[in-house]
């Protein structure tokens, strides 16, 4: 029986390095703080773990969340160092992105988890097919707005990365490049965005699933602290690989790699929430 379980926590412990590993340089690739990955990984190896359908969502996007925040700051650091962060556009967004986040935790924690798959599912399939339409000339704008639209956009962008458990650049890239932005220039800042979303929101999903029942073993209200140990220096590690592979590849390149990605993960929240 000993045998079993020690079987089981190094299958885990495994494939927790992978998911690390592969969110990494995804963060650092796309600006996108890896929980485009580590988020659908975390539900199918709770799912395995017995972990109940109601909060294994929470758990993943929480854990995610946490994960996040070492490797937006290699990742953005990675992207500054190559002179990809608009810092200007950090100021005007940075406010709205904050408090977007704490309120979308707020909302999360006040829904099913299959809502939380769809919320995921179809945000990532709409972004997804953004990005894979030859639309890189193509703006609703030659600037990022200003004024009461300019804020509703980032606070927005905070409170639903927040509600996916991810870092923003899966929203702030194609956003970002809809107002002219250039895509690597977008994938840098966001990359400093994912930062302003996961601090905030780990602290308050830890704080709103305090006292649910059926969490998995060494969890810190919905953040499981057992994942974030093991994703969390491998992820931060393996970022700024990502970083340099996105500045060697062509700006359509990056978008289709992106779009791909998300299209693959969507397909699969969305069976997981209707199917």
């Amino acid at each position: 029986m000993q045998d079993v379980l020690n079987t089981d926590y190094l299958t885990l412990a495994a494939m927790m390095l992978v998911t690390g590993a592969v969110g990494g340089v995804i963060a650092g690739m796309l600006g996108v703080g890896g929980g485009i990955v580590i988020v659908p990984v975390l539900d199918l190896v709770l799912s395995a773990l017995g972990v109940d359908s109601d909060i294994r969502m929470h758990v993943a996007v929480a854990t995610s969340l946490a994960t996040i925040v070492p490797t937006a700051i290699s990742s953005s650091r990675a992207h500054d160092a190559k002179g990809a962060v608009d810092h200007d556009q950090l100021k005007r967004w940075g406010a709205a992105i904050f408090l977007g986040a704490i309120a979308g935790v707020l909302l999360a924690s006040r829904v099913s988890g299959d809502t939380l798959s769809a919320v995921f599912g179809i945000v990532a399939l709409i972004v997804a097919i953004k990005m894979l339409l030859p639309l890189e000339n193509r703006h609703i704008a030659d600037a990022v707005p200003g004024g009461a639209v300019g804020q509703l956009i980032p606070f927005a962008i905070g409170g639903v990365s927040s509600m996916m458990g991810i870092g923003g650049g899966t929203l702030s890239v194609p956003v970002m490049t809809l107002f002219n932005v250039p895509i690597h220039r977008s994938v840098g800042t966001a990359a400093l965005f994912g930062l302003l979303i996961s601090a905030p929101a780990t602290v308050a999903f830890a704080i709103t699933g305090w006292n649910v029942d059926g969490l998995p073993p060494g969890s810190l209200g919905y953040v499981n602290l057992i994942g974030l140990a093991i994703i969390a220096p491998v992820s931060y590690l393996t970022a700024p690989y990502g970083a340099r592979i996105a500045h060697a590849l062509s700006k359509r390149m990056l978008s289709i790699l992106f779009g791909v990605f998300l299209a693959i993960v969507a397909a699969r929240m969305l069976l997981k929430a209707f199917g």
